[in-house]
């Protein structure tokens, strides 16, 4: 059977119903397997795609790191990771118009390359998203009981704190999303916060010599013999900017919320990470810094910033909100990880069960259930083993499902080149054509250099590395046999694979 959905031209996008208070969770919506439409804005969005970065966590845990392989041009790094994104966003945003669906990669590969690899791309994005959420909240519970061991002399395993971050996260993803919107709001300024502060107080006793210009100029990214691994760490701190897409169906006028959203958060992210990393670079002077980085102390290197230039006040808030940081980003990634559980199971790709949603809360409730059992059985299981928290299932687990994201967004951008490709409707070639695929080419190296490059991400080699990346060929491969599958048992349901996802208001 032809896969229609790569033939035929994009539908009209709706036109957006006026202004109106957010509507409640209704039970003929829940009856019918709809989220609650209405409930999110554009700061909402912001809120959650920043939060699941988490800026503090990147500048603090990971960007020393990234200094130490990358050199002084790490701060060009994010620039240019973000230049791509925003590349990749022209054309993400563009098909967002006309596709909204909480599991945004998947329907957007499925309308543009054909259902069948749409089908493995869902089973990629299950995978990838459940696999960072529980990662995550084991990040939680290193952080919480290292600073609480530092701070008050208590001595408390990691592992329950870890299992409550996965209950608070699935409380606070049952409950109406528009909370979940507020808590990412109120730890995301406190993050932001604690770093201007730092940013402040190295300007004010350095001057203009934090500024080293030298960082921007393009050939010491070349002259750095890291610079392969550098992007791969780089690139991985927007990962979550795409959940912008995912809540589609709960927006505001989406047509509009999503793709200021998306821009917003990029623009912010890449912004604040390259001078961010600029002025850290700054405090101690370039080649100071990357020597410290590259050193014993590095993991310290942001901590040590903010007490010299602003007192040690500020480096034990800095301890305290990366646990608040944690957090976030667990619930980020759950909400996102939950609905595309929803998503599928809608679908009927996974159970159907998964795709019932509270008339209550109008969230995607036995999705939510599911992944939360799912980050419990990794903790649990995690500290039954004595694995390390951070250096075993943090890292891990990450490595492998933030190179699924990448390698979906690498599709997700092919996708969108082909779905305008017999009809622009009315958009630029830039916008809908050139971009995306400068972005898929950017992407789909960026995730070779992840594979080649998978020791720096993992802090392992040989058979654990091959171990972390093998399932991710292996739902690929999946997918492709249940869709296949579904063509030849049922074609007219493989017909309207992905059909629900079409905005007809």
């Amino acid at each position: 059977m032809k896969q229609a959905s790569a033939a035929a031209p994009p539908p009209t996008p709706a036109t957006p119903a006026a202004s109106a208070p957010p509507p409640a969770a209704t039970p003929d919506d829940a009856a019918a397997g709809r989220l609650a439409k209405g409930r999110i804005g554009t700061f909402d969005l912001v809120f959650f795609v920043v939060a699941a970065a988490a800026p503090l966590t990147v500048l603090a845990g990971v960007a020393p790191f990234a200094i130490g392989i990358g050199g002084p041009g790490t701060p060009l790094g994010y620039l240019l990771s973000g230049a791509l994104l925003v590349l990749f966003a022209a054309g993400f945003t563009a098909m967002s118009r006309y596709v909204r669906n909480a599991g945004a990669f998947y329907a957007y590969v499925a309308r543009g390359l054909g259902r069948t690899l749409g089908v493995a791309t869902a089973y990629l994005a299950t995978l990838s998203y459940n696999l960072v959420a529980p990662g995550v909240a084991a990040g939680f519970g290193y952080f919480a009981s290292t600073t609480l061991s530092d701070l008050t002399g208590a001595e408390l395993p990691w592992w329950p704190l870890s299992l409550l971050c996965v209950l608070g996260t699935g409380v606070l993803g049952w409950l109406r999303v528009t909370l979940s919107a507020k808590v990412l709001g109120v730890a995301l300024v406190l993050e932001v916060l604690v770093l201007v502060i730092m940013d402040i107080g190295v300007l004010a006793d350095r001057g203009t010599a934090a500024f080293d210009l030298t960082s921007f100029d393009p050939s010491v990214l070349t002259s750095s013999g890291g610079m392969a691994g550098m992007f791969v760490l780089v690139i991985g701190a927007f990962t979550g900017f795409e959940a912008t897409a995912i809540y589609a169906e709960e927006a505001r006028d989406p047509a509009r919320t999503v793709p200021r959203a998306t821009f917003v958060a990029i623009g912010f992210l890449a912004l604040f990470y390259a001078v961010g990393v600029w002025i850290l670079m700054g405090g101690f002077g370039t080649q100071e810094s990357v020597s410290t980085a590259r050193s014993s102390d590095g993991p310290q290197l942001t901590f040590r910033v903010a007490e010299r230039f602003v007192g040690p006040w500020l480096a034990d808030s800095m301890h305290v909100l990366i646990v608040v940081s944690a957090f976030a980003a667990t619930l980020a990634f759950h909400n996102a990880a939950a609905r595309y559980l929803y998503a599928l199971g809608r679908e009927g790709l996974l159970p159907r069960r998964l795709g019932r949603v509270s008339a209550r809360q109008g969230s995607p409730a036995a999705a939510v259930v599911v992944q939360s059992a799912f980050g419990l059985v990794i903790i649990g299981g995690g500290a039954l083993i004595g694995a390390d928290p951070y250096g075993e299932i943090f890292l891990w687990t990450n490595s492998t499902g933030v190179l699924g994201i990448m390698i979906m967004q690498a599709l997700a951008a092919l996708a969108v080149c082909f779905f305008f490709r017999r009809d622009r409707q009315g958009m630029s070639l830039w916008r809908v054509g050139v971009a995306p695929l400068i972005a898929s080419v950017g992407l789909a190296v960026l995730s070779v250099l992840a594979v080649l490059h998978f020791d720096l991400l993992t802090g392992r080699t040989g058979a654990v590395n091959a171990a972390l990346l093998v399932p991710l060929p292996v739902v690929l491969v999946a997918g492709v046999v249940v869709a296949l599958h579904i063509r030849r048992t049922d074609p007219e349901r493989y017909g309207r694979l992905t059909e629900v996802d079409v905005e007809r208001d």
